[in-house]
Parts: structure tokens; sequence; C-alpha cells
């Protein structure tokens, strides 16, 4: 029963943290779109422009654009609800309310984001926390985004997927369905995983999150890869994303490090002169692992949606189907790989979190003795 509540609690902090983090989360990429312009012709193709549009996320979904015989572009979108906090209050409506220059309570759409027609800032989180925004002079955006509502269908997935699984082993010991496929990746997990690096005595309280961060990122790969609604959104490349996976590692961290770990970083074992330097090290070390978990998942995830993409878009650069003959099986090819990438990044980050953990628990002094009681 504590496992199933683990469990859920895990799924609950993802979902509820990823999306205020994805909420106060202005993409760079859009920035950059916005002020690339094409020189050459103004209605010519930008690949940088349509690369950034679809890595980052937006308060529409875009399905698809059609142009009429005069020329003109016509967006097709599902809209997504808009919550916004200013200092009149609260707004919600549907993103077609401010879509295509319509304007609505003093908002409108811009290349998929919400801004304000007012010229009121958007609040991002490290600008409040730095002091250059003020909290009365901002509006919030915690609106529910492509990214987030592609989160919310991940999580839903999984919870049907093991909710079924569980309901099966209560009649059955003997795996049924979907579970002949996932009983092997969760017990890989907990052995090639999970004890190796945290032990057989302490690794069942971590398997919870070790679990739930696995699948959550391999499943959100996977399904950024799938190139239609209501899949495609490039949730694992969104730095807000990754950044709240590696802060839960860190915090898992921290609060279950014993004596030993505390004093080998304020203590650790060289001689006393050289404490200056190694103290300060080490304490940097603590935020520099969840920073790289932060950063390896982010970037290896957006390069591939980028190289696909960039692939793709020498077709319209060069402005020749001849090119399709070659860019279209190499992005296929690649397309394959990324398969292999969905996976193996879902893999690295959790092998890295029971790494870190196992560190913080590791009992130095009794670990001859914690092997002899397992075995």
């Amino acid at each position: 029963m504590n496992r199933k509540i683990s469990s859920l609690f895990f799924a609950f902090l993802f979902v509820f943290i990823s999306s205020l983090a994805s909420a106060q989360h202005e993409s760079e990429g859009e920035k950059s779109a916005e002020k690339v312009e094409n020189k050459e012709a103004k209605d010519g193709f930008n690949a940088t422009t349509m690369i950034m549009e679809h890595i980052g996320d937006s308060n529409e979904w875009h399905l698809w654009t059609t142009k009429d015989d005069s020329g003109e572009e016509h967006h097709v979108s599902i809209p997504l609800p808009v919550i916004i906090k200013d200092n009149e209050g609260w707004h919600t409506f549907l993103s077609s309310s401010i879509a295509h220059g319509h304007e609505h309570d003093g908002y409108t759409l811009e290349h998929g984001q919400v801004v304000s027609t007012k010229g009121v800032e958007k609040a991002t989180l490290f600008s409040i926390i730095s002091g250059k925004q003020k909290s009365n002079e901002v509006f919030f955006d915690l609106s529910v985004t492509k990214n987030a509502a592609s989160m919310f269908l991940s999580v839903l997935f999984m919870a049907v997927v093991f909710i079924g699984m569980a309901r099966n082993y209560k009649k059955s010991q003997l795996p049924k369905g979907i579970g002949r496929f996932m009983e092997p990746v969760i017990v890989f997990i907990r052995d090639e995983v999970a004890i190796p690096n945290i032990g057989s005595v302490k690794y069942k309280r971590y398997m919870p999150y070790l679990l739930t961060a696995f699948f959550f990122i391999w499943i959100n790969n996977l399904f950024g890869l799938i190139p239609f609604f209501p899949f495609g959104a490039n949730l694992t490349g969104n730095i807000a994303i990754t950044a709240v996976l590696a802060i839960i590692t860190l915090l898992i961290t921290l609060f279950s490090a014993n004596k030993d770990y505390w004093k080998h970083i304020f203590m650790p074992p060289v001689p006393i002169l050289l404490y200056p330097i190694m103290v300060p090290i080490e304490i940097i070390g603590i935020f520099t692992k969840p920073f790289a978990l932060m950063m390896r998942l982010f970037a290896n995830v957006t390069a591939g949606h980028i190289m696909i993409l960039a692939i793709v878009s020498l077709i319209f650069i060069f402005k020749t189907p001849l090119l399709g003959f070659a860019s279209v099986p190499l992005a296929l090819f690649v397309s394959v790989l990324e398969l292999l990438v969905a996976a193996l990044q879902a893999y690295i980050f959790t092998v890295l979190s029971a790494l870190f953990i196992g560190i913080a628990v590791a009992e130095h002094e009794h670990e001859h003795g914690h092997e002899e009681h397992a075995h």
C-alpha cells in the first residue's frame, strides 16, 4: 500500500510542479525565432522559424497550415485553456479567443505565445526571484500549454497501464497483456539499476521514484517522436521539465543522505590544509550533479528533434523534390536512431539518479555487515 501511495505521490509531483514550471518557462527558442527574418523573400521558407516553432512550447496545438488560391495561409489548431493572473484578477478563456490577431481581456497570441496588448511583461521565475520584475507589474501565465497537455496525456496513459497491471497481479502472478512486456523492464530497473547502485537493503523505498522517472521520460520521448496529434510535443526537450526532474532527484538525495555523506562533504578524507579548497568543491558538486542530469536530457532530446527537422528542411531550402531521395531516408534513419536514444536517455537519467541516491545513503563503516546480512 505504501508503494502505491509513493508512486501516486511522485506522479502527482511531476505533473503539478512541471505544469507550473512549464507555464513560467518562456522558450528561448521562441525568442530567437521571432528575431530571425528572411531577407531574401518575405514569404519564403524559414527553416529556423519552423524548427523553433516545432520544438518550442505554445498555448495552442498547431495541426497543419493550408493556403487558399490567393496565397493566404490558414492555420488549423486545437485551442488550449488560457489561465492568466494579473493585477486585475484572473482571466480564463480558450486560446482560440486570442488567435489570428484577436484580442481578449487585453491579451493576444504571437507565435503561439500569450502576450499582453497593454505592454505588461510575462512573469518569469528567475526575474521574480532576482527582483528584476515586481509581482504587481507582470502577468502570470498558468495556462495549459501544449507540453502540459502532452504531460497529462502521458501520465494518464501510465496510470491506465500500471493500474491495469496491478489489477491483473491481484488475480494471478503471471503477467498478462502489456504486463508481459513491462515486467522484464521493471525487473531490469530493480536488478541492474536500483540494487547495484543503492544496495539490496535500501533500494525498495526508492523503486517508486526510479520506475516513475524511467517510464515518464521513456514514454514522453516516444510520444515526442510521433508526428501527429495528440503526440509530437517536445516535452522532455523542455528545460523546465528536465529541471523539475533533476530537482526532485536532488531533494531525494539530500533528504536521504546520512552522516557519512555529509561527513565526506564537510570533512573530506584529505589533509586539513586542503579543506578550504575541497569543501567548496564538494558543495558545488552537490548542485553540478543534478545540473548535468537536467542538461543531458534536455540537450540530447532537443538535438534529435532539430536533426530530423533540419534534414527534412533541406528539401524546402533548395526547393527541389529530388533532394527528398536523400533527406527522407536519412531523416527516417535518424528517427529510428531516436527510438534507441529515447530508451537510452531514460536509462541514463535513472541510473545516475540511483547512483547519486546510493552515494548519499551508503554507510561505509558498516558496508560489509550489510552485504553479509543481505546474503
